[in-house]
């Protein structure tokens, strides 16, 4: 039996006993994977996806969820989350996320009462571990569970055992929400928010990926792939980033050099750790 084989045994060994479970599902590749798993090891009846909807989760991202969920058959929950009326989340700082997911797993912990579920879970995996995540830790205080992490799946694992199970998604590129953009300390609002959306759109139906926008106020900080950043040279291309950024509210526009870093805003705290430490 190779790695793989075994970390997928011992997947389905905790799926099995965790009985009905709901997913927090994102429709990227880690939530996708485990909702399929799940599927097929404790059947439809017994798995409820579940979507926290908020300004934060991108429009396009919606409809993926709904996308996803029909093509694999599985019965998909909506639920409306309220973080943007905790001023604890709003003001922005590295504790974001627990406020975030702390409000979804309070709203996730009502409905499986409500509908008999046994356990929730997410998609955690094993590389999760080495970043700043305090969204893991709102996990642990709702007793949520991470059957990726638990049978050590890698992100790597993930993507070669999605393509064996003929996932479309894969490949996808890494997902965070959109609040993930504003640097810690800059309040989240529904406007900044949309903005992002809109400025990520933008160079998304240009052919970039993976990318993210950075907003810094009136300025916004580009980030794709160290590959495609040639591609953001020419004349043209450049006039017509500038002109669309400008007319959904950005005044400076700026490409940073080091290309896209899923979880970059977080080098800040990195840097504040090293400094408090010399």
């Amino acid at each position: 039996m190779s790695d793989l084989e075994q970390k997928m045994a011992n997947l389905r060994q905790s799926l099995d006993g965790l009985g009905r479970v709901i997913v927090a599902f994102s429709a990227g590749v880690d939530s996708t994977f485990l909702l399929k798993v799940a599927l097929d090891r404790l059947g439809a009846d017994n798995v409820l996806a579940a979507t926290g909807v908020s300004p934060s989760l991108a429009q396009k991202e919606l409809q993926s969820v709904r996308d996803l969920a029909g093509l694999l058959g599985a019965n998909l929950e909506l639920i409306v989350t309220s973080e943007m009326d905790n001023p604890a989340y709003v003001q922005n700082d590295p504790r974001r996320c627990f406020h975030c997911k702390s409000e979804l797993y309070t709203k996730l912990q009502e409905l499986a009462r409500g509908r008999g579920f046994d356990a929730i879970c997410n998609g955690a995996n094993a590389d999760d571990r080495g970043d700043y995540r305090p969204g893991m830790e709102a996990a642990r205080d709702y007793r949520v569970r991470s059957p990726l992490l638990e049978a050590q799946l890698t992100k790597a694992d993930i993507r070669q055992a999605a393509k064996q199970l003929n996932l479309p998604n894969w490949d996808k590129p890494a997902l965070a929400c959109l609040a993930s953009r504003l640097p810690y300390g800059t309040p989240v609002t529904p406007l900044s928010l949309d903005q992002i959306q809109r400025a990520e759109n933008i160079l998304a139906e240009m052919g970039f990926s993976p990318l993210r926008v950075r907003h810094h106020g009136k300025l916004a900080r580009i980030e794709v792939s160290v590959e495609q950043l040639p591609q953001l040279l020419p004349q043209s291309v450049r006039q017509e980033i500038v002109r669309q950024f400008k007319q959904i509210g950005y005044t400076y526009i700026t490409v940073d050099l080091q290309g896209f870093r899923s979880g970059s805003g977080n080098e800040v705290l990195a840097a504040a750790a090293f400094t408090a430490v010399k």
